[in-house]
């Protein structure tokens, strides 16, 4: 099994609310982009839409030892993948409503939006992300000063 596949599997045990379906597809792809020495630290899946009742656009977010990889394998062929360097990361804005949570990743470029998230789920991926993109800005601060 892959790294990103096994890490999403133990976040859906952990939050069984979040919807999400072809983890394994979507790991995948990710798994094809990651570069040598590059390592998974925390793997999730969400919706990649802003609408709650929207399921079918699964993807699987990642986050390494370089930016954040977002990637959704498209049912026929091909797929869609992002990937946010920590220059590129501006702000994080989570909502939570009755059901599930809504995550808003803010770059330079883009509003990445991620729902149907387990609300329990929220508070974890919020700390995750939110230490990884203090602790890669210092490292990408020092690099260019």
């Amino acid at each position: 099994m892959s790294v990103v596949y096994d890490l999403v599997v133990k976040f859906k045990q952990r939050h069984p609310g979040t919807i999400g379906h072809r983890a394994k597809s979507h790991s995948k792809v990710i798994e094809q982009h990651l570069n040598s020495g590059e390592e998974v630290y925390y793997a999730f899946i969400a919706q990649r839409n802003d609408c709650l009742y929207s399921i079918y656009d699964s993807c699987v977010v990642a986050l390494t030892s370089k930016r954040i990889l977002i990637a959704q394998k498209r049912v026929l062929f091909g797929y869609f993948f992002n990937s946010i360097t920590p220059d590129m990361f501006n702000d994080l804005k989570v909502k939570m409503g009755l059901f599930w949570g809504r995550l808003y990743i803010d770059t330079i470029k883009e509003k990445v939006k991620l729902s149907n998230i387990s609300k329990k789920a929220l508070p974890e991926i919020e700390t995750k992300i939110s230490e990884y993109m203090i602790r890669e800005k210092r490292k990408y601060q020092n690099t260019v000063h």
